[in-house]
């Protein structure tokens, strides 16, 4: 599993800000996506437990909504 890249950051920012001040896109969609990124950087730093924490919550919360359709 690779880090993310910048550009990969950089676009979800966008699409977060898109989403908080027009309401554009799907939520669990934005939620999957900072749980994937976050899942990448807690892979590429395996002795960082507070990043493996993060990121478990954040998928947590991606399959919550997604099972809430």
């Amino acid at each position: 599993m690779s880090r993310p890249t910048i550009s990969e950051i950089s676009a979800l920012l966008a699409d977060l800000a898109d989403f908080r001040t027009r309401g554009a896109g799907s939520r669990a969609e934005l939620m999957n996506r900072k749980a994937d990124l976050l899942e990448r950087i807690a892979a590429a730093q395996p002795d960082d437990t507070q990043a493996a924490e993060v990121a478990a919550a954040a998928r947590a919360r991606a399959d919550e909504l997604t099972a809430d359709g």
